[in-house]
């Protein structure tokens, strides 16, 4: 490890191998560090890959790469103690080539992703651990790592390192994350037979189903959970951001027991068989909380850098298109044969031109208005799911009288001007 190295990676997720692979294409010399035992084994996301951003790095990757199913149907749920509000799309479409999305599991995708990178001339080394980036006049010029002799320079490091990244912290690129900027996620990986998640789902072979979980799923809370198909088992899970679980005294594992037996869902997971327990922060800062990308010989990407949409469920897309672009940053760097911040800069020009950026600056108050006003999960999704069920009931009432039965039931408690106020106020959160 006495030699440099053009670029040095810190994380092989989905944005570091992104970053590692596109440098190693076009001709530098790259080191990969991984601190598990192989790429994937300390990753974890719902499980949905995204085929635009992959495939613009590995053209029709679908054709080897390990994926579960594609996507063809994504469900939305409003959920209450017994019931729930559904809507969604199904989409044939999405079930051929070149498809919209899929889903994963992590630990095979990640390495197989990664090897990749190695087939392009990247060394990847595992179960190493980068305790700080080495400085020089203000420059980053290096990591040092846990092992003997462990220290190994490059032009250029990149942090890929996730949603805490340490690195980045030291450096002063971050302050300490705010509880109500990171959420945490428990999942649970469910062994069912391939026939019955076809039946359940309403599905046939080779195809994928969604579903986004708002409202009773949290017990109120900020947050959402899932339940996504794969081919012979199911990812299930649920996160609130950790303000959230200290205010409400949740335990994330007994969260997800609690969604595991709800009404609703116990039916899809019956019978199944648990194969693999996970947890996971989150960043859900959104645009607030982008953190400086970019400095003299460094660059920060993926989870690392926040970019995460919490509204659409997206990370492993945004992971992967900013290390793309950083990598095409580094690339002109090495012709120009400058590492300054100035050079380095284009990636974060590249990110703010981009749709991570645009996205999370959509949705910038997003979190903070639902956050802080828990009547959204504590009291519409409720009220939305009795207004359904009162609406549906046939019971000799004429329609008439149910929608105004219905409408004084979202008014007469708060009031007309307090939920005019309220579906403004989520209104110009997502707008």
């Amino acid at each position: 490890m006495s030699e440099k190295f053009d670029v040095i990676v810190v994380g092989a997720g989905p944005a570091g191998t992104a970053c590692a692979y596109t440098c190693a294409k076009s001709g530098l010399k790259v080191l990969q560090i991984e601190r598990g035992e192989y790429p994937g084994s300390k990753n974890v996301m719902g499980g949905v890959l995204y085929r635009k951003q992959t495939e613009e790095i590995i053209p029709e990757f679908w054709k080897e790469a390990p994926l579960e199913r594609p996507i063809i149907e994504q469900r939305f749920w409003m959920m209450d103690k017994e019931s729930t509000v559904t809507f969604g799309y199904k989409g044939l479409e999405w079930g051929k080539e070149p498809y919209n999305n899929f889903t994963v599991l992590r630990a095979p995708f990640d390495r197989w992703f990664a090897q990749k990178g190695v087939e392009q001339g990247v060394l990847l080394i595992n179960e190493t651990v980068v305790t700080e980036c080495i400085v020089e006049n203000g420059k980053v010029i290096g990591v040092r790592t846990d092992r003997p002799d462990g220290d190994i320079f490059a032009d250029v490091v990149v942090l890929a390192d996730g949603v805490n990244s340490l690195l980045a912290k030291d450096l002063g690129f971050h302050k300490e994350l705010k509880a109500d900027e990171v959420a945490l996620t428990a999942m649970e990986v469910i062994n069912l037979p391939k026939d019955k998640i076809n039946d359940r789902f309403n599905l046939e072979e080779n195809q994928g189903c969604t579903i986004e979980i708002f409202g009773d799923s949290t017990k109120g809370n900020l947050g959402t959970a899932f339940l996504y198909t794969n081919k012979d088992s199911l990812n299930i899970g649920v996160g609130t951001t950790l303000s959230s679980m200290i205010k409400a005294k949740l335990k994330p594992y007994d969260l997800l027991d609690y969604l595991k037996n709800h009404p609703m869902v116990a039916p899809l997971l019956a019978g199944g068989e648990s194969a693999e327990y996970l947890a996971h922060l989150i960043p859900e800062g959104g645009f607030h909380a982008v953190p400086k990308v970019a400095g003299s010989g460094v660059l920060v990407i993926g989870d690392a850098a926040q970019l995460v949409n919490a509204i659409h469920r997206e990370g492993s897309n945004m992971a992967m298109a900013s290390g793309k672009m950083a990598a095409e940053a580094i690339i002109k760097a090495n012709e120009n044969e400058d590492y300054s911040e100035a050079s380095l800069n284009r990636y974060r020009e590249a990110l703010y031109e981009s749709f991570i950026i645009k996205d999370l600056e959509k949705y910038k108050d997003a979190a903070h208005t639902f956050e802080h006003h828990p009547q959204y999960f504590n009291d519409y999704v409720p009220m939305m799911n009795q207004a359904m069920s009162k609406f549906f009931t046939v019971d000799g009432t004429p329609k008439k009288e149910k929608q105004k039965q219905i409408i004084k039931g979202f008014t007469g408690e708060k009031g007309t001007f307090n939920v005019m106020k309220d579906l403004y106020r989520a209104w110009k959160a997502v707008k």
